[in-house]
């Protein structure tokens, strides 16, 4: 039997369209569609043609793809792109008056590098979303889902929020790529087993005690087989932050990150698992991060982003906003910072991915035992072009030096045939967060983004139990809308954004937004249920919300049920 190779992108973000475009809003889309989603997709047209299919696992989160398949985008994107046409422009006309030649060069390295990302934009005709599916019917890549908005599924308080997240999740992706999807992202790998949950935060905090089912009993009702956890669950290791060298924390906020606790006998990441609550009716599969290889990736410190002739991520030229510079140095002051040079970086992309492909291979050979093993590397695709800008060509060249040495590359789908699961086992509640578990997205920062969550849930859940299938239209529309706004406040980037201080003010608005939206909605539908008629400014603000919150067409609030999806 084969021992695999599976490289896992988890791609998303928030829904940023209509709500603001810089510093916040719509720029971080498309700065990641001309950074990272059109090189990827260049990356693996590259390859195909070549004869060398990627086999990757790609995420692309439900809301994101609604944003990316909206007219809306295309109208930001086409935007963005003139701003950064000029910002070359502009740039090449200061470093010129400066003397600076090198810059000058590297101005003219922009233009084309932002000119190709829109040649290849008009060559797919704008279809992101349609041209990895293409991919995937053509058997080189496997789409995966996650849950609809990146809610953070152990923290929700309601089922029938978990149910929502997923039976959407399930819905977009049939609708977007012609099939349901097989596995799921968990959003922050973030899992829960069954057990008797009480709301960590709110007025019900402590007292509130009810059996919550696993997580994996709740993908199963939906048809999802398999998901992605962090090694520390499994093999009792010691988590890492993956976002640590990117977006440092503050220091001394929550001590130091706590090991799992150690498990009666030895697991190995390298291999998947069936994953089942004790008396839980329902188990998943589950692939673990492998932490030898991930950490050369995603690390700074101790990995290939922090190569030196790497371009800095952290140093921009304003106005503009054009990155010139390379690492340069481990320290902290971007005065210091050498000028970029695209061949030396793309030089060392090179051997940094065959270092990559050997450690692979040490890996595998270390870790078959008595059977076949897995090496299964998941990461931010955001990673590879927006916070490591040679991390597309180095996803090419890794491919390259897997394909020469005989290493086979599989998709999570396909690993799971080549590897059939271990035992049934039980997994420690945690995610890839710092410390391992919850405290990144629910700490003394974020604790009253909880309330307003639990306090939606509790209330959308009491208008969804009289909904029924003779329930006025007008009110089964407000309801919609009520559940649209409720998935979007249960995004685990607004907790993020506010702990790590990086979009905080951002963030904390949005969350009030989405809040002060859903009881407005909850307004609305209590005057329906009475038998009053919508108000003229109550129409007008149910067309702008819909408007705004595009995302979603065919929700229905009665998903939250927790009927699966017809096959």
């Amino acid at each position: 039997m084969a021992s695999p190779f599976a490289l896992v992108l988890h791609t998303h973000l928030p829904m940023v369209v209509n709500h603001g475009r810089w510093p916040h809003g719509s720029d971080w889309l498309c700065e990641a569609a001309f950074e990272c989603y059109l090189p990827l997709l260049e990356t693996a047209h590259r390859l195909v043609a070549d004869g060398i299919s990627p086999k990757w696992t790609i995420n692309l989160s439900p809301v994101l793809t609604e944003q990316l398949a909206s007219p809306e985008f295309q109208k930001e994107l086409s935007f963005y792109h003139d701003n950064a046409r000029r910002a070359c422009a502009e740039s090449r006309e200061h470093f010129t008056r400066e003397g600076q030649k090198e810059i000058v060069r590297l101005t003219h390295f922009w233009e084309e590098f932002f000119e190709r990302m829109w040649e290849m934009h008009r060559r797919i005709g704008g279809d992101i979303p349609g041209t990895f599916a293409d991919l995937q019917r053509a058997g080189h890549v496997e789409i995966i889902t996650c849950a609809a908005t990146h809610g953070y599924l152990p923290l929700l308080a309601r089922d029938e929020s978990i149910h929502l997240q997923l039976r959407t999740a399930v819905e977009t992706h049939r609708r977007h790529f012609g099939r349901a999807p097989r596995g799921i992202w968990l959003p922050e790998c973030a899992y829960r087993p069954r057990y008797e949950w009480t709301p960590p935060t709110g007025r019900d905090s402590g007292r509130e005690r009810r059996m919550r089912p696993g997580i994996e009993e709740m993908l199963a009702v939906h048809g999802l087989e398999y998901f992605v956890a962090d090694s520390h669950l499994v093999a009792a290791g010691q988590p890492m932050f993956l976002y640590r060298d990117y977006i440092p924390l503050k220091e001394g906020r929550w001590g130091e990150p706590v090991a799992a606790t150690p498990s009666a006998e030895a697991r190995s990441p390298y291999a998947p698992y069936r994953v089942a609550s004790r008396g839980g009716t329902g188990q998943a599969v589950a692939f673990f991060r492998d932490p030898r290889s991930t950490v050369q990736v995603w690390s700074r410190e101790h990995g290939y982003p922090g190569e030196f002739a790497y371009l800095e991520f952290h140093k921009k030229h304003f106005p503009g906003g054009l990155r010139f510079w390379r690492i340069t140095d481990n320290q902290g002051d971007l005065g210091t910072k050498a000028v970029y040079d695209p061949d030396v970086a793309a030089q060392k992309a090179g051997r940094q991915a065959s270092h990559f492909v050997e450690l692979v291979a040490d890996t595998l050979a270390r870790a078959r035992g008595d059977g076949p093993a897995l090496v299964c590397s998941p990461y931010d695709s955001e990673l590879f072009g927006h916070w490591w800008f040679e991390g597309p060509r180095w996803l090419e060249h890794v491919a390259r030096g897997m394909a020469r040495a005989g290493l086979p590359c599989m998709t999570l789908g396909e690993a799971l045939e080549a590897v059939p699961p271990r035992a049934t086992l039980g997994l420690p509640e945690g995610s890839w967060g710092e410390g391992g578990d919850h405290r990144v997205w629910l700490n003394r920062d974020t604790e009253w983004t909880w309330d307003r969550v639990y306090s939606a849930e509790a209330e959308w859940v009491g208008h969804l139990t009289g909904l029924t299938s003779r329930s006025a239209p007008e009110l089964r529309r407000v309801l919609t809308q009520a559940a649209r706004e409720l998935l979007l406040l249960q995004s685990s980037d607004w907790q993020f954004l506010i702990t790590t201080g990086t979009a905080s003010d951002y963030a904390e608005r949005r969350v009030a937004e989405h809040y002060a939206d859903f009881k407005r909605l909850c307004e609305m539908a209590r005057a329906l249920e009475a038998g009053d008629p919508l108000s003229s400014d109550a129409a007008e603000s149910l067309r702008r919300l819909e408007r705004d919150d595009f995302c979603f067409p065919d929700l229905d609030p009665a998903w939250g049920l927790g009927a699966p999806a017809p096959q």
